[in-house]
């Protein structure tokens, strides 16, 4: 079976799908891209199902030496992607050989990029998702980022045709984001001048930030609850602990927690927040659980009628 060597890691890259779900009760997140669209729009390009397995590449420095013939995009953050030592475009399809050179330089905008191969890599599934979370050493090839000498196996089909994502669809990503916050049932703990500290407040992203949960550095908020008992946390989930500044819980979050919880960020706009550096702005605007299925309704409906250009 063909395969991509890996011959430099990166600084995090990991094998992901759609994410794992379905397994809280046994105490396992669900993973996958943290900005999905980026991950969709890159299986498009190749002609896969938007979940098939590809790599999310953190901040950059992938280097990749094929074994085989193929078709391969990337998407998601702007950095330097060459073939052979050539540029090479993302957001579109490029046909590879064998003993080709992949070089995915170092993100200049935006933090994430998605490396995907048509057919996708062909990874077992653990738990019915090959998506990786190395907190539970879970998904990928042994459940931990890329390691020099990984081998990605794909078998390509037989015909693939090379695919663009026309210019005035592709995002650009920034160093500021206003997040969409649907309030959850602990939100009368918050009082309106917390509540008014909060939305009108300026957070900055911290360096202590990865795929469990961004956290936050702005104007501290307080709520009247001492403690509580451990429950089930949802994506987006803003978090609340001892010292008033907030957490957004992403993608590898634990399945459970005690802290008091504002609200939640909506899905299309935790995928803005992953593609935030360390030093970026976040504000908050607060919308009803109607905005946000509207908002999502339109976002599939946008997705359905997306149209590629030939290349």
């Amino acid at each position: 079976m063909s395969a991509l060597v890996v011959k430099q890691p990166g600084l995090l890259s990991l094998l992901q799908d759609s994410g794992r779900f379905g397994a809280h009760g046994v105490g396992l997140t669900c993973g996958g891209p943290l900005d999905p669209w980026a991950f969709r729009v890159a299986n498009r390009l190749c002609g896969n199902s938007d979940g098939a397995t590809a790599l999310e590449v953190g901040f950059g420095g992938l280097v990749l030496e094929s074994e085989g013939d193929g078709v391969i995009a990337v998407t998601g953050a702007e950095l330097d992607l060459k073939i052979n030592g050539q540029r090479a475009s993302q957001w579109r399809s490029h046909r590879i050989a064998v003993g080709d050179r992949i070089e995915l330089g170092y993100a200049r905008t935006g933090t994430r990029a998605y490396l995907a191969i048509a057919g996708g890599f062909d990874v077992a599934p653990r738990f019915g998702s090959t998506a990786t979370v190395v907190r539970e050493g879970v998904g990928g090839l042994n459940g931990g980022p890329l390691k020099p000498g990984d081998r990605l196996p794909f078998t390509v089909p037989h015909s693939v045709e090379l695919w663009q994502l026309p210019q005035a669809l592709r995002p650009r990503y920034g160093d500021a984001a206003t997040l969409r916050v649907v309030l959850g049932y602990q939100q009368a703990a918050f009082s309106r001048e917390q509540q008014l500290r909060f939305f009108q407040g300026e957070y900055r992203v911290t360096d202590r930030s990865d795929r469990m949960g961004f956290r936050l550095e702005g104007p501290a908020i307080a709520s009247s609850l001492d403690g509580i008992l451990s429950e089930g946390i949802c994506h987006g989930a803003i978090q609340v602990p001892a010292d008033g500044q907030p957490i957004v819980l992403m993608n590898d979050r634990q399945t459970i927690g005690g802290y008091p919880k504002l609200g939640s960020v909506i899905a299309l706009d935790t995928a803005r927040l992953a593609q935030l550096a360390p030093g970026a702005i976040v504000r908050f605007e607060a919308i009803s659980q109607e905005q946000a299925h509207n908002l999502n309704a339109l976002a599939a409906a946008r997705w359905q009628r997306l149209t590629l250009d030939p290349v």
